[in-house]
């Protein structure tokens, strides 16, 4: 019997970069030091952290960025559809071929489509090839989009992953905290990150955590990457530097883990009609197969394991 092998099981996985650090597009220093974080992915950032007078200058800055690093996995965060901001940042940057598009408090999976829509036109006018940028929605960022969630199955083939944000939502609400003293997230913060998860895999897409906004306690950050990953998110958002190490080692399997994987995947190619079959002292089933192959297609994606 052929035993599945490692490419085939990237097939049945995500691929999608471990970190995705926000980098201020206004800041000439900011954006000359990104370059040497280790990211798998920068986001250069148009909206929050870039006050309204600093945009036009954030916009040329980034662009040039863009000229200079073609070859990279280089995201711009704009601003939200609804504003006057949103086409001007997207005309500047896209002459840049950014390999995607961070958009910002979408109200459900419809301002995904209207993004998609301008981004077919941008990319004709600039030469590019169609379909070639990506849209990475942070999806909670309004009360509205948390019922709306199951929207973006089947929404545009430019559809990257979901990512979702807590500090937006809860200004929305009016809340005092998002996080209570233990340092984890208050209930209905829980649910838009549970839903965030559950709308990814619906779609077909990577789920991407949010940020850690105190990046001075990086025993705590570490605690919360490796959750999510627990929880079945293939990436994280990072708003520093430091941040990146430590997400893109929580986010690559261990040894042990890829070795278990491999047996697990050898165990049903020999064994093709079973079901349920046993393995260490443990029985698993098909389920144990899927999440076996999501392992080893990590592995595929990023090249890297832990020791």
């Amino acid at each position: 019997m052929q035993k599945i092998s490692i490419d085939d099981a990237k097939t049945e996985g995500i691929e999608v970069s471990r970190s995705f650090l926000f980098v201020p597009a206004d800041s000439e220093r900011k954006l000359a030091k990104a370059s040497s974080t280790g990211a798998d992915a920068l986001i250069l950032d148009l909206e929050d952290s870039v006050a309204q007078e600093a945009r036009p200058v954030a916009r040329k800055l980034a662009r040039k960025f863009l000229a200079d690093r073609n070859d990279a996995d280089i995201w711009v965060r704009i601003n939200p559809l609804n504003t006057a901001d949103a086409l001007e940042d997207l005309r500047t940057v896209m002459p840049g071929a950014p390999f995607g598009i961070v958009l910002p408090k979408p109200e459900s999976a419809s301002d995904v489509n209207r993004l998609a829509k301008l981004l077919d036109v941008l990319e004709q006018e600039n030469g590019l090839e169609a379909g070639q940028t990506s849209i990475l929605p942070i999806a909670t960022e309004r009360p509205e989009a948390i019922f709306r969630m199951h929207e973006y199955v089947g929404a545009t083939s430019r559809l990257h992953g979901l990512t979702w944000g807590a500090e937006d939502l809860s200004a929305a609400i009016g809340a005092s905290a998002n996080r209570g003293a233990d340092g984890q997230w208050l209930p209905p913060y829980e649910l838009a990150r549970s839903l965030c998860l559950f709308a990814a895999s619906a779609a077909g897409v990577a789920a991407i955590d949010t940020v850690f906004t105190n990046f001075q306690d990086q025993d705590g950050f570490a605690k919360f990457a490796s959750v999510g990953r627990r929880d079945g998110f293939k990436g994280m958002l990072a708003i520093h530097p430091d941040q990146v190490a430590i997400i893109n080692d929580v986010f690559v399997p261990s040894v042990a883990e890829i070795q278990r994987a491999r047996k697990i995947v050898d165990l049903f190619a020999a064994n093709p009609d079973s079901g349920t079959m046993a393995l260490d002292g443990e029985m698993i089933d098909r389920p144990h197969l899927r999440q076996a192959m999501s392992v080893l297609a990590s592995v595929t994606s990023n090249g890297r394991k832990k020791k």
